[in-house]
């Protein structure tokens, strides 16, 4: 989750003048003896104020970090009898000044708060003093409740409910309402993927961090997509292919299919073991060529010594020799594969021609096949002509073939979302909060 912007109170000071010097009572220039005595200013304080709140004596003390005698003079101002609004609304000033110089940052948000309801403030700088009020709340006394109450009112005053949005969502994370934290996050990402932006990140991670927080795994696990979708980076991808392998509804069938996108989607994350289950899987579905091509990869120096150095080999050994056989002998395999009643072995078989680079051919016998007919998971069949579409850059027809399976709970739609997700590629992301 990004910091958010602290406003710094010292520049809204400067902007309606809060460091300069409050007008006084009785220092217009005496004119002449007959001239009628003019008016006293409204807003002004009395000499006897003047006197302990002086910028030229006050100014110093702050520099030095006199932090007590500048609060002794306010108080000693404050006690005065009859303070006017005016006068109590400099006084206010101070304890703006003195709070945000000594770090008392209680002291800094009742002064903005009384200043804020002086009526004295400008719309434009009273709002900028809403937005600190806000920020101070949130930031540095993690008071939030007031937090949202402040955000909230910049956005009725403003007529900006946007600005501040990302940081009422995590002021309700950040004081354990996670209900109202996970349906607003789920709101703002419901309007922004409606308008065709991307959902802000840092609200992607807090929904995720809900997820966590509840032990909900399928909320961790939406949001740890959408983060993929919209800000797809390897630790994303790999993150939520183990997590959809966890998933109650995960179908170990789907197991080669899950790690073929996997070698696609996070390649420098293939660790030895990976390639070896792929191609386990692999030779265990007849694409041998594809199973030395990851043996080749997850063990480019050879099998290394160690317990699983027999079975690692026999793996390898399979690979091989069924990989040179199909080399030479994968075109013997069609007219059979055509005679089929199912159109099962013309899917496989095209696959492997996919795998050894001759995608035209390949995809066209996997269409034959889904064609014909295939009687055991006609979907799974379908998912693998999306993929083999992709793998062949074929990008806009692999999009079609996979939107029909995109639908659902179950993990054959998932995967069929996730490749769809790679091929298409992220959206534009909208601007992260700073």
């Amino acid at each position: 989750m990004s910091h958010i912007r602290l406003a710094r109170i010292s520049l809204l000071l400067a902007a309606i003048g809060l460091n300069a010097a409050p007008a006084i009572l009785g220092m217009a220039p005496v004119q002449a003896a007959e001239e009628k005595k003019p008016e006293a200013p409204k807003d002004a304080v009395r000499p006897e104020i003047y006197k302990l709140i002086d910028p030229a004596q006050t100014k110093p003390l702050l520099d030095a970090k006199n932090y007590t005698e500048f609060q002794s003079r306010i108080d000693q101002a404050a006690a005065m009898p009859n303070l006017t609004p005016y006068e109590t609304f400099v006084l206010n000033q101070l304890r703006v000044q003195l709070g945000q110089a000594s770090g008392n940052q209680q002291m800094a948000v009742d002064g903005l708060i009384a200043m804020v309801e002086s009526g004295r403030v400008p719309q434009d700088s009273k709002l900028r003093f809403i937005d600190a009020i806000g920020s101070i709340y949130y930031s540095s006394l993690k008071d939030f409740d007031k937090a949202i109450k402040w955000f909230e009112r910049y956005g009725e005053e403003s007529g900006d409910k946007n600005k501040q949005r990302q940081f009422i969502v995590r002021a309700y994370f950040l004081k354990n309402d996670f209900a109202t934290a996970k349906t607003e996050a789920l709101k703002d990402i419901a309007a922004a993927k409606a308008a065709n932006v991307a959902p802000p990140k840092d609200e992607l991670n807090l929904l995720g961090n809900v997820g966590i927080k509840t032990k909900d795994t399928e909320l961790y696990l939406q949001a740890v997509e959408e983060l993929t979708r919209y800000y797809p980076t390897e630790d994303y991808w790999n993150d939520l292919l183990n997590r959809t392998r966890g998933k109650k509804t995960y179908n170990n069938r789907l197991d080669l299919d899950l790690v073929r996108l996997k070698a696609v989607t996070v390649p420098s994350k293939m660790e030895p073991e990976d390639y070896a289950e792929q191609a386990e899987l692999a030779v265990l579905g007849g694409f041998f060529t594809e199973a030395k091509i990851a043996m080749d990869k997850g063990y480019p120096n050879g099998i290394p010594a160690g317990k699983d150095k027999v079975a690692l080999q026999k793996i390898r050994d399979s690979a091989n020799k069924g990989a040179a056989d199909d080399a030479k002998n994968i075109d013997s395999g069609i007219p059979a594969a055509q005679k089929s009643k199912d159109g099962v072995g013309l899917v496989n078989l095209g696959f492997n021609y996919v795998t050894l680079g001759q995608f035209d051919k390949g995809v066209d016998l996997m269409k034959q096949g889904i064609a014909k007919g295939v009687a055991k998971n006609p979907d799974d069949a379908k998912l693998r002509l999306g993929y083999a579409l992709a793998l062949a850059g074929k990008k806009d027809e692999a999009v079609e073939a996979l939107k029909p399976l995109a639908t659902g709970t179950d993990p054959r739609a998932d995967l069929a979302r996730y490749w769809i997700m790679y091929v298409t590629g992220p959206k534009t992301a909208a601007p992260e909060a700073k």
